[in-house]
């Protein structure tokens, strides 16, 4: 049974106060909250009334607070098994920006527009837009773990999202930063001095992500099991990979499982560095010299001195271009070279389409063809 019943007070001050109180048990105990409106309480009663007929409604005072949900989300990522360097983004997540600013606050408190809030929170302390809604998605992942083990009966942030979420990746995408050739990443004759200047045991891992596109993660758990260098057409499959920590692990997803076909430039110049290349236990394309995971540190010094040789700028310690740079480089040249959305989206391991056409959309237009057409319908509107 649950009742809602007006209240009227007056403060010290004299001033007179009125609000909604909404009485309801649980459990065999009495539990109340307040409401500024008669509409807002009678919303609420009906909806806990629909939670404690499913068995699912947490009162407030026994609600955790964000951060202790976040603590066991946390942990029971671990616990699934997730990757260290996953755990650890979920770890600065909670820590540096939902602990600092909505961590004290209750489950049972979290509204859709307290999500809002929260949202806008971290854009005024200076978060970037993307970052607030990698944190947004992570408070989603906390409350779905808490919805899981009975702490809270609903998930605010898939609610606040069914509502808001298009408008705001609408809006988002104004402040997008388009890849530019030439800024973000090199040009064909940047490559082509980059091949040239490429020397000793970078070389192989600059001209593979060249024309494959692979991810530095991919490039350092590559094995030489995966790699076909047959007389024919050569070709690599990526089946796993290595994380920050040095683990090897499942690539990032199941698209990122793929196998990626080679250019008689790579199939020759893997060929002989597989007679030069580290052996190790791990049986890896690219190791560092004892035959164990390369470190991204020493991957990234590596381009660095390839390119400051090729005359492209930048340094050992800061490359003009980094590794994704390259990666993107390479979609950009499949692009170039006619290949369809689809095929770029199974070359890069993009797990659907929308992230390719995301990223590359802008590359794809032809002006040629975009004139032809316009051409076209000027004809078919006047003659």
């Amino acid at each position: 049974m649950a009742t809602v019943t007006k209240r009227h007070w007056q403060t010290a001050g004299g001033v007179e106060r009125t609000a909604w109180i909404v009485s309801y048990s649980t459990a065999g105990k009495r539990h109340i909250k307040t409401f500024q409106s008669k509409r807002e309480a009678d919303a609420w009663k009906t909806e806990t009334l629909h939670e404690i007929a499913r068995g699912i409604h947490t009162p407030p005072t026994a609600s955790i607070t964000v951060g202790e949900a976040g603590e066991r989300w946390v942990e029971q990522c671990k616990t699934d098994g997730l990757e260290a360097t996953t755990v650890r983004q979920y770890r600065q997540h909670l820590d540096l920006h939902i602990v600092q600013l909505i961590g004290t606050m209750k489950l049972a408190h979290l509204s859709p527009a307290s999500v809002i809030d929260f949202r806008n929170a971290l854009i005024k302390e200076k978060r970037s837009r993307a970052l607030a809604s990698k944190v947004i998605v992570s408070l989603g992942a906390i409350l779905g773990t808490a919805m899981a083990a009975g702490l809270v009966a609903r998930n605010v942030v898939r609610d606040q999202a069914s509502g808001h979420s298009k408008r705001q990746r609408r809006l988002g995408k104004r402040h997008d930063k388009r890849i530019e050739v030439g800024v973000d990443i090199p040009t064909k004759d940047e490559i082509r001095a980059l091949l040239a200047a490429a020397q000793g045991r970078w070389r192989p891992m600059i001209v593979t992500v060249i024309f494959t596109g692979l991810r530095a993660s991919e490039l350092r758990g590559l094995r030489w099991s995966d790699v076909e260098l047959g007389a024919g057409a050569g070709s690599l499959s990526v089946r796993q990979r290595a994380d920050r920590f040095n683990a090897i692990g499942s690539p990032k997803s199941n698209a990122g499982k793929r196998t990626v076909p080679l250019a008689p430039m790579v199939v020759n110049t893997l060929k002989e560095w597989k007679l030069a290349c580290p052996k190790g236990e791990l049986g890896l394309v690219f190791p560092n010299l004892r035959g164990g995971v390369e470190s991204l540190h020493a991957m990234s010094g590596g381009l660095g001195a390839a390119q400051k040789a090729a005359g492209l700028g930048g340094s050992r310690r800061a490359p003009r271009y980094g590794m994704h740079a390259f990666r993107h480089a390479a979609a950009s040249l499949l692009i170039d070279q006619g290949l369809s959305p689809k095929r770029i989206q199974s070359f890069m391991g993009h797990s659907t389409i929308s992230v390719t056409f995301d990223v590359y959309g802008h590359l794809f237009p032809d002006a040629d063809e975009d004139q032809a057409v316009m051409q076209q319908l000027q004809q078919r509107l006047i003659g």
